[in-house]
């Protein structure tokens, strides 16, 4: 198995050890209940020994578990007062006791977030921090942070999940738009039912929009796989186009695209950051995400 994830799941376990109870050890770390038993389970099935005996009432630890309660305590102290140290240069304007971060962050994210807000972020966090190395992962696939190596995600959901650590970034909602001359030349459509009468823009793959008054099926439009083609569309006057508000904030707010049917655009989605439920978490990953969420606009669509 990975190294990474097997010191994870000793620290957590020393967590257990000391506390004697699951429900106190995840309040202390800071994770769900649910979680840390099933990273203490996994690594009895690693070592091939259990480490404790469960009761309804109690846990006490077997030989095993003992043993490597003993063996932890050293390691956690000097990771802890590594992490103190860390924190105490981070308060004092130091990022590093020495020279400043460095090694590897692995972030994967969303195409239209990463162009948006995270491209200008990693550019200017390594203008900070030269030394880091920063991988991008950009796609629509939802990777598994507890069993593939990425530091941090960023996600589309409404509904982030429950064993991994969600920061809410941005709200942002799906609009309908289009360019003021296309709007000059065709109409202004103010219901959905009007759409039929324009040529709509949408992306491959849907079969037609869902609006707050239910779904309509535009036609007379391309379907197209990609979102910056679907705003240029808009931005060539060439019809409407229905994609998330914050791909388009800048040119609605210049005024070279116009929102419309705001009252059909439905309930908001959000970007939410993700990270794993490790101890301890890196100085360059927490300088990171406090970058990202410092360029974050304020949460509303």
């Amino acid at each position: 198995m990975q190294h990474h994830k097997q010191v994870e799941r000793l620290m957590l376990f020393a967590q257990v050890a000391e506390s004697l109870s699951f429900t106190q050890a995840a309040r202390v770390l800071g994770i769900s209940r649910a979680h840390l038993s099933e990273q203490v389970r996994r690594l009895e099935h690693d070592i091939g020994a259990p480490l404790l005996i469960r009761t309804t009432r109690a846990v006490r630890l077997t030989e095993e578990g003992e043993r490597i309660r003993q063996r932890m305590q050293g390691v956690r102290s000097e990771l802890l007062a590594l992490e103190r140290d860390l924190e105490h240069d981070l308060e004092h304007g130091r990022e590093h006791p020495r020279q400043g971060f460095s090694g590897v962050l692995r972030i994967t994210a969303p195409v239209l977030f990463a162009e948006r807000y995270l491209i200008g972020v990693c550019n200017a966090f390594q203008a900070r921090h030269p030394a880091v190395e920063l991988r991008l992962d950009v796609s629509y696939e939802s990777h598994d942070l507890t069993r593939e190596p990425f530091d941090v995600a960023f996600r589309a959901t409404r509904t982030p999940p429950d064993n991994l650590i969600a920061r809410r970034l941005l709200d942002y909602v799906h609009c309908c738009c289009a360019s003021p001359e296309y709007l000059a030349a065709q109409g202004t459509p103010h219901t959905a039912a009007a759409l039929a009468d324009h040529r709509c823009h949408r992306w491959a793959g849907q079969s037609g929009w869902p609006l707050a008054s239910g779904e309509v099926s535009p036609a007379g439009g391309l379907a197209i796989n990609d979102h910056r083609l679907l705003k240029q569309q808009a931005l060539d006057h060439a019809g409407i186009i229905r994609v998330a508000h914050y791909l388009v904030d800048r040119e609605l707010a210049e005024g070279r695209l116009v929102r419309l049917l705001a009252h059909e655009e439905g309930e908001p989605n959000s970007i939410y950051m993700l990270y794993p439920q490790r101890l301890p978490q890196s100085g360059k990953l927490r300088a990171f995400m406090a970058a990202v969420e410092a360029a974050m606009p304020p949460r509303s669509a």
